[in-house]
């Protein structure tokens, strides 16, 4: 767990270090998404500032509150839980999930723009640590009100104690043909969201993560071909024909953000109720569709480490397989002393 019961405001701010294992310096080139190893347990335990947990699933407009149960575990291990659901169905999963985490956390804020919903959990003792919290959307297509499954983004700006973080959950378009769209997509999202404040979402957040279904697809590959390296536990071997980390290394999204290694199989396209790929006439190429990033600025003098990056296979009931992610932040070493 985190140690944020004895954290105050942070005196670290304006000494800072190189030292970071993944705090961003900006700089005037791109970088693309850095890949980082995950730590089996979060080394920092108890000299962490702060642990959370991060999940998001494509519902598929489909309810099973026996799954909406196993996306927490019973070991929670975190200080934040932040939930961000795509194709979200009309019943009340916000419920669900409070019930779910009742005996050791506690809904702190929410936001929801049709399908698009995102949920933010803290412990017990975690409401009086929160000293800011906005919440917005921005929708960017979609059916919308036809069938109710909005494109775009919801997200979340907290001050928690000192920390100042940025979550945002979103939806962007399907096919793998609209790349450009969906980088265009990124970028009205990054631009819009929080402007009524007068100032950039991300400008003043120590961190900031995206989750969601970006829809990024497998290029250069067919079913097949994909499906046979997959059940042969290869699929790193796909990660170059990932879309998402194409881009990025071109400098078109997510630049200096942070990914864990994509070492589950691809979350989508699976049959309802099972763990295998679509058998639909359609045979669609299996694709990392669901991601978790995230970058720290280089001026708050924090680190942060992944102690987990994974997909839930036991969960069953839509076409997507949720992505979970385990995020523990720290005072970059050097910056503690006073």
């Amino acid at each position: 767990m985190g140690n944020c019961s004895s954290f105050a405001i942070p005196k670290w701010r304006s000494k800072l270090h190189n030292s970071g294992l993944v705090s961003v310096d900006e700089g005037g080139t791109h970088e693309g998404i850095k890949t980082i190893p995950i730590q089996k347990a979060c080394e920092f335990t108890t000299n962490s500032v702060l642990c959370v947990c991060i999940i998001t699933w494509n519902m598929n407009s489909k309810m099973s509150v026996e799954d909406v149960t196993k996306l927490v575990s019973s070991s929670r291990k975190f200080d934040l839980l932040v939930v961000g659901l795509q194709e979200a169905p009309k019943s009340d999963v916000s419920q669900v999930l409070q019930e779910t985490m009742a005996e050791t956390h506690t809904l702190l804020g929410q936001k929801r723009m049709q399908s698009l919903q995102m949920l933010l959990f803290g412990s017990k003792s975690s409401q009086e640590y929160i000293k800011e919290m906005k919440v917005d959307k921005h929708a960017v297509g979609g059916c919308g009100g036809i069938i109710g499954r909005k494109k775009g983004a919801v997200a979340m700006y907290i001050n928690f104690s000192g920390i100042r973080m940025v979550f945002v959950s979103c939806h962007l378009a399907a096919h793998e043909h609209k790349v450009e769209k969906r980088n265009s997509e990124f970028q009205h999202i990054s631009q819009s969201l929080f402007s009524k404040y007068g100032t950039p979402y991300a400008q003043f957040a120590d961190i900031t993560v995206w989750l969601g279904d970006l829809n990024y697809r497998l290029e250069g590959i067919s079913s097949m071909p994909a499906r046979k390296m997959i059940e042969e536990n290869r699929q790193s071997k796909l990660r170059g024909r990932d879309q998402l980390l194409q881009e990025a290394e071109k400098g078109e999204v997510f630049n200096g953000y942070c990914e864990g290694t994509l070492s589950f199989k691809p979350t989508y396209k699976y049959d309802v109720g099972s763990s295998i790929y679509d058998t639909s006439y359609k045979v669609r190429v299996p694709s990392w569709t669901d991601r978790i990033l995230f970058k720290v600025d280089h001026s708050s003098g924090l680190d942060a480490t992944l102690s987990s990056y994974e997909s839930l296979d036991c969960v069953r009931s839509s076409d997507h397989k949720p992505v979970k992610a385990h995020l523990c932040l720290k005072v970059r070493d050097g910056d503690e002393a006073d």
